[in-house]
């Protein structure tokens, strides 16, 4: 078999009881904490365009976008898709040559499973593949050094798991895998430079064509069988790789946010509240980090990070999120508000921040999230801390119950119903859960 067709084998037999009872109660806690932040996105100026534009565009009402109305399946997935991705606080996975966010696919996952009609089990059977497809590769063949992004990988995972929602044959999951593969090749420019609201959009463009993948290989139409290995195949561009599809517990070293901010900044974050002068006090700070948190979000490779407009720049500025964190004492959505970015004292201060990357760091990472923290006073004072992980990292899990606490902090405290229902997921109908999604609120 081709490694597509091995893939897909894979993809087609995964069973919910399949996974360890860890596993399944990580991968319970990801859906919680991945609608938490699509409920505290609804209303947010990017969503509402996405949003009119789905309006616009029309299509078959089989698919419940979250917070009301409905749509085709890959309109739907777009959508509910930049729900989860927009506030950038889903969960992420450190891979040596590449970070990702396997919850991206959920709104993907979401809309196929409710057009199809199947059960959560499946549901989260097609999840977990996802899940163990896009952590895999980001591991085995990552391509952020070659210039492309981590949707690349997604586009593959999001397929499989679509394949497994959907019921297809391995011939037809084959298909579908190979033809998002195939298609949805995004550039790193997405998070580089001067951002825009892309780096928001990139993952649920590439869900969006990955369930559109699955739904023409169920047609019937064909993608390359030798995507991976053949030539001008992926290998080409990542390098030959080798993984043995054998198990679905890779969701158990995924990692929760527990700040609005970029995955590599929270233990930073996390130390500096700890620390917490008086910002009016400070004069200086300088972070060591790790390389991959310094080239992406601390001014390395990926561009200045102290230019800072928007909200895209802000969530990737390191320099910005502690500014922001010392002087309001937290990093949530509020913490991006237009007026928030471009007022005097964040801006100021941000650019007393200063970032460097430490050998030792670097070479402990991605086993450890370690940073190096040295807060210099206006009257000479030197405060100086130091961190290895966060409260979300794998060595500290997120609970259900700090997961619950986020969905309440994001889409308000009367959510009962949904966290009740995402606990026996694995018992109930999918529309049951887009029942409740259906109505939908955010603070």
């Amino acid at each position: 078999m081709t490694k597509v067709q091995e893939l897909a084998e894979f993809a087609v037999r995964a069973r919910w009881e399949d996974l360890s009872p860890a596993a399944q109660d990580a991968l319970k806690i990801r859906v919680l904490d991945a609608l938490g932040c699509a409920l505290g996105a609804i209303g947010a100026p990017a969503v509402v365009a996405v949003r009119d534009h789905v309006e616009e565009l029309g299509g078959n009402p089989y698919c419940t976008l979250i917070g009301g109305g409905r749509t085709a399946p890959d309109r739907a997935a777009l959508y509910n898709a930049f729900l989860v991705r927009y506030l950038d606080f889903n969960d992420s996975y450190l891979a040596p040559g590449e970070t990702c966010h396997p919850s991206d696919a959920l709104g993907g996952l979401l809309a196929v499973a409710e057009h199809a009609g199947v059960s959560g089990a499946d549901l989260l059977a097609g999840l977990a593949v996802s899940y163990q497809v896009q952590c895999r590769l980001s591991d085995e063949a990552p391509v952020r050094a070659k210039g492309f992004d981590h949707t690349v990988q997604l586009a593959y995972a999001v397929a499989a798991g679509a394949a497994r929602c959907l019921g297809l044959s391995a011939e037809q999951a084959a298909n579908a895998i190979a033809i998002a593969g195939t298609s949805l090749n995004a550039l790193r420019v997405t998070r580089t430079g001067a951002l825009s609201n892309w780096k928001g959009l990139a993952a649920p463009w590439a869900v969006a064509g990955a369930v559109q993948a699955a739904l023409l290989a169920r047609h019937g139409i064909t993608g390359p069988s030798e995507v991976f290995e053949g030539n001008k195949g992926f290998e080409d561009l990542a390098g030959r790789f080798a993984i043995e599809w054998a198990d679905l517990e890779r969701v158990t070293r995924t990692i929760v946010k527990r700040y609005n901010a970029e995955i590599h900044s929270q233990s930073a974050i996390e130390l500096l509240l700890e620390l917490a002068p008086p910002a009016a006090d400070v004069e200086r700070i300088d972070l060591e980090v790790f390389d991959v948190a310094y080239h992406i979000i601390g001014g390395g490779e990926e561009g200045d990070k102290t230019v800072v407009r928007t909200k895209e720049e802000a969530d990737h500025s390191l320099q910005y999120m502690l500014a922001v964190a010392l002087l309001d004492g937290q990093v949530l959505p509020a913490q991006y508000r237009p007026e928030r970015i471009v007022a005097a004292d964040v801006q100021s201060l941000l650019r007393r921040v200063h970032v460097t990357p430490a050998d030792d760091l670097s070479a402990a990472f991605p086993e450890s999230h370690a940073c190096r923290l040295r807060i210099t006073l206006r009257d000479g004072r030197v405060i100086e801390g130091a961190k290895r992980d966060y409260f979300g990292f794998h060595t500290r899990p997120a609970t259900w119950d700090s997961a619950a606490a986020k969905l309440a902090s994001l889409a308000g405290d009367d959510m009962a119903e949904l966290v009740d229902a995402l606990s026996v997921l694995d018992r109930i109908p999918v529309r049951d859960l887009t029942t409740i999604l259906e109505k939908g609120r955010a603070s």
